[in-house]
């Protein structure tokens, strides 16, 4: 059963309301940049997240240039409620960290943020810290292999039902699907919004999640979610269709409202009513990791703040385009100050 305290637990100054109450993985990003042959030689696949276990992920640590990488704090939705929170608004995050030296990065990571979270570390549980281990390319595409440690147990004991209450959105992070204990956090986070008027967002993360999770990502996604984030790709292999024309009219089934993100084409944003054209923010793509759980931060923090479907989507379009043109799925406060002003 989740939490049920009268007020939310909040690291920093407590708030009564959150724009976005995420739930996903606590996993600290181990940075890296590898060969195209690299994942043939250690029979990595290309381009997809995938899930291993400690003993292989330290063995493809072995295999890199550590001294070229780079540790941050991670997590597919962690990094869009630290965008939200970039941007002006207030969110709150449900996780798992271990009593360990990553599991204290990333709380004070969030801290750092402003993320409210009802994890302490002290009275965290023993064992690893999930970490995620991304190699990018000369071509801009990142690849993933992570090793959830405790974050796999992530249940709904861990969620926070007075937080869900107090939020206007709650955001499900697709990879949670490959949990039986994380697909359970779904169901109820979902169920607790539902019940409170709350709207509930997902994100399908990734084409992995979508291709081998598919049942399960069927069971979240159950009579209708309010706002699905994905990417053409995924869009594509969720309804079983060979184009995003035929894709977005299958999506309407499924979601009230949804965004599909084009690469280098922009997006696509349906509002429950018509079809939004996002055109793209030419940039030089150096580092596509991060780009996705960008444009959802700031397209939430653009919707919860007032601004229309259209005006939001040319937020986040501007705010990913501005990641993929560097190292790290996050900006810099300078760098969000700057996208504010340039769309005034």
């Amino acid at each position: 059963m989740p939490a049920t305290s009268n007020l939310p637990i909040a690291i920093g100054k407590p708030v009564t309301h959150y724009d976005v109450y995420g739930v996903g993985n606590a996993l600290v990003d181990i940075v890296t940049e590898v060969d195209l042959d690299f994942f043939t030689k250690n029979e990595v696949e290309k381009g997809l997240m995938t899930l291993v276990d400690e003993k292989r992920q330290l063995q493809l640590m072995k295999a890199i240039d550590m001294k070229r990488s780079k540790m941050s704090g991670g997590g597919s939705a962690g990094n869009t409620v630290v965008a939200v929170n970039q941007f002006g608004g207030k969110s709150f995050y449900s996780c798992l960290v271990a009593k360990d030296e990553l599991g204290k990065f990333f709380l004070d990571d969030l801290k750092r943020n402003g993320v409210a979270t009802n994890m302490v570390h002290e009275t965290c549980p023993e064992g690893h810290t999930g970490r995620c281990l991304v190699m990018t390319t000369s071509d801009a595409e990142r690849t993933l292999n992570t090793f959830l440690g405790v974050s796999s147990f992530l249940s709904p004991e861990h969620l926070d039902e007075s937080a869900i209450k107090h939020s206007t959105y709650v955001y499900l992070e697709g990879y949670l699907v490959a949990s039986p204990k994380g697909l359970e956090a779904m169901k109820e986070a979902k169920k607790i919004a539902e019940k409170n008027k709350v709207s509930t967002a997902l994100t399908f993360s990734d084409p992995s999640m979508v291709k081998y999770f598919s049942a399960q990502m069927q069971e979240i996604v159950g009579a209708s979610v309010d706002l699905l984030f994905c990417n053409e790709e995924e869009a594509m292999i969720f309804t079983g269709t060979n184009s995003v024309t035929e894709a977005r009219e299958k999506l309407k089934q499924v979601a009230k409202r949804f965004t599909i993100t084009l690469g280098a084409n922009g997006a696509l944003i349906y509002d429950g009513d018509t079809f939004i054209q996002i055109e793209p923010y030419k940039v030089r793509a150096i580092d596509t990791n991060g780009a996705g759980d960008m444009f959802s931060g700031a397209f939430l923090y653009g919707i919860t703040h007032g601004h229309s479907f259209a005006e939001a989507g040319k937020l986040a379009s501007l705010a990913s385009s501005k990641v993929v043109s560097q190292w790290g799925p996050r900006l810099q406060p300078e760098q969000i100050k700057k996208i504010l002003g340039d769309l005034v």
